[in-house]
């Protein structure tokens, strides 16, 4: 008896002391109620779980865990008290469903916590597409390994995974993400960004499923967003460029714009996703710097903490129980020119240059890529040598660096090729006899020596494990 008991209080502990782990990891809205707070938790974790550096998701798992927080949310005699439908009776779209409901009356961290919610089914919704729920062993499968009719060679299970299924026994074994990318925008009670940031990811959804038709409606959406707030758009509906008689641009205008661009240049529309690029960079550079006097508070260097501060800190973030984060900006006014968005700036100069290179209408026209490219790389690789440099900044800064550097060596790698072949063409001679070969180094063959040097260079400021993506290319050449 007194083992059982022990037993028993040592389970309980360590399931507190996850849940206290997980709490401060993960803190959520204090007005839910404990088990969808519980629930939260468990969803973020298992959405998170890495495990030497591979995801290790079970997105059936965890949408499954969204899925039930929803049905919380929405629960009048649990955590949905005050929810009412955005126009009477409800909206009913088909292969949708209903859309959402008023949360206007809830406060912001409930609303921000049914955002996230709401997205991260969206996120399980895209890993599951394709997939099939065995019923009889509530089990997820890729329908390709279905038994059955409409599937007369189906594929052989992974290694350890569980028989396949018989078509009879399944159904799809998620909904689709357009269910939950609709739900956010046609809630009422989310903010501009919210909503932006759902079409977005939506429309990036959608050119991934190779319907840039749709992906095209869906940033249309988002300019309408963005322009609802002003008799004047700060952008051009028609052609996503921003304008230059605006003012200072708005977060959530640089974020639609950026996303319109690029999917243009994912579909090859490039004399439409160039301009859009260039009047983002303009507007970027207009931003206003950041004050000398705001730069210490701003990025603090993490080395010039004391041991006692890191230590109180730290005892300080294990005793007190955690406070749900204050609401992130809502894109409605100017960035500054913080790190973040320096690289930001970068990024658009890798996407002018992959343009203008991959354009190739003269050789000027690839000159000019390249050199937009080299100077993208030289600002990301000096925002990320800069001391204070935030988590969030790095983490772009490196992807740009990633990027850019890639492209550099592709670009080059492919003149230097040409070059080479013109050289061994001017020194084969006529019908092959009288040529002397030079054994001399050409312009693009020196670059790319230099390029390598970056990228060697690199390596201590990039993470090792994804500094070795450096010798593939992101350009198409």
């Amino acid at each position: 008896m007194v083992l059982w008991t022990g037993g028993i209080l040592v389970l309980v502990l360590a399931f507190g002391v996850q849940q206290e782990y997980l709490n401060h990891r993960f803190p959520s809205p204090s007005e839910w109620s404990w088990v969808t707070r519980k629930d939260w938790r468990s969803a973020r974790w298992q959405e998170d779980h890495e495990e030497d550096g591979v995801n290790l998701v079970d997105w059936a798992r965890t949408g499954e865990a969204y899925r039930q927080l929803l049905r919380r949310l929405e629960d009048p005699n649990i955590d949905g008290a005050g929810l009412a439908d955005a126009d009477e009776g409800g909206i009913l779209v088909a292969g949708i469903g209903k859309t959402g409901c008023d949360i206007s009356k809830k406060s912001e961290p409930w609303r921000r916590g049914y955002y996230e919610i709401l997205m991260g089914a969206a996120r399980a919704a895209e890993h599951l597409d394709g997939y099939v729920r065995d019923k009889t062993r509530n089990v997820a499968f890729p329908a390709n390994v279905v038994i059955g009719p409409s599937n007369p060679n189906p594929r052989p299970v992974p290694p350890g995974s569980k028989s396949a299924p018989r078509e009879e026994d399944c159904e799809a074994a998620f909904e689709g993400p357009e269910v939950y990318y609709m739900r956010v925008l046609t809630t009422q009670g989310f903010t501009d960004k919210q909503r932006i940031d759902a079409a977005l990811a939506y429309a990036v959804w959608l050119d991934y499923k190779r319907t840039p038709e749709a992906a095209l409606e869906m940033h249309r959406w988002a300019l309408d967003i963005v322009a609802s707030k002003s008799e004047k758009p700060a952008i051009d509906l028609t052609t996503g460029v921003i304008r230059t008689d605006s003012g200072l641009p708005s977060a959530n205008v640089l974020s639609v714009a950026t996303a319109l661009g690029v999917h243009h240049a994912v579909n090859s529309n490039l004399t439409l996703a160039l301009p859009i690029f260039l009047s983002i960079l303009r507007a970027r550079r207009s931003l206003p710097e950041i004050p000398t006097t705001m730069r210490s508070t701003l990025t603090p260097d993490e080395e010039e903490k004391g041991l006692l501060s890191t230590v109180r800190e730290m005892i300080h973030s294990i005793i007190a129980p955690p406070q749900y984060p204050p609401p992130p900006d809502d894109g409605t006014s100017p960035p500054q020119r913080t790190p973040k968005e320096r690289c930001e700036e970068a990024g658009i100069m890798t996407y002018i240059g992959e343009i203008l290179y991959a354009s190739k209408l003269t050789r000027t026209s690839r000159e000019d890529g390249l050199a937009w490219t080299r100077e993208a790389v030289d600002l990301a690789e000096e925002e990320l040598r800069r001391k204070g440099v935030d988590k969030d900044a790095k983490k772009k800064c490196k992807q740009c660096l990633e990027v850019g550097l890639s492209n550099w060596m592709a670009m080059v790698g492919k003149m230097a090729r040409e070059e080479r072949e013109a050289k061994d063409g001017q020194s084969s001679g006529w019908l092959g006899f009288g040529g002397e070969k030079k054994d001399t180094v050409g312009r693009w063959e020196s670059e790319e020596q230099v390029i390598i040097e970056r990228m060697r260079r690199a390596r201590d400021i990039l993470d090792p494990g994804k500094s070795r993506v450096l010798s593939g290319s992101a350009l198409s050449v």
